[in-house]
């Protein structure tokens, strides 16, 4: 996955240790209620599209552009369907350690053509709810929630 340049920045005076990110999930569904999915460059497996708010940007405008930049679809983001922040967090092959201060859109397909748009997707596709692959338990309840009229998701379980 391309690291932003503003997280470059940081690391370069912070080292390896723990950063608190803020990202976004986009559940994108098309007219027949397809959801688009990607599937991975760095691990091989199908999931929601997503990544990091660059400094200044609006959560849903990030949430359009990641669409856009990894599978050429145009889209507008509907409503926030899910604030959580992440249980674990995630050391990469070089050291780095992130967590993730996660907002899920519910997107709306308005244009473009379903592609790999970058190289952080290996496969872009629209699938039927009933017909997904494989998929990680978190991104299942993100595609549950966004299909669902019910208020916006969070925890108020503390961590420790």
């Amino acid at each position: 996955m391309a690291t932003p340049d503003f997280i470059k920045a940081v690391r370069a005076t912070a080292g390896h240790q723990l950063l608190l990110l803020p990202g976004v999930t986009a559940v994108v569904l098309d007219h027949e209620e397809r959801v688009l999915l990607m599937r991975r460059a760095d691990d091989g497996k199908w999931a929601l599209i997503g990544g990091i708010a660059e400094p200044g940007e609006q959560p849903a405008v990030t949430a359009v552009r990641e669409v856009y930049e990894e599978t050429g679809v145009e889209c507008l983001a509907e409503r926030v369907v899910l604030v959580e922040g992440q249980r674990e967090p995630v050391t990469y092959p070089n050291g780095d350690q992130c967590q993730y201060m996660d907002i899920t859109f519910r997107c709306r397909a308005t244009g473009g053509e379903a592609r790999v748009n970058d190289d952080e997707a290996l496969e872009v596709g629209w699938f039927p709810v009933d017909g997904l692959p494989p998929l990680h338990e978190r991104q299942l309840f993100r595609i549950k929630q966004a299909r669902t009229e019910e208020p916006t998701w969070f925890s108020t379980t503390p961590r420790l």
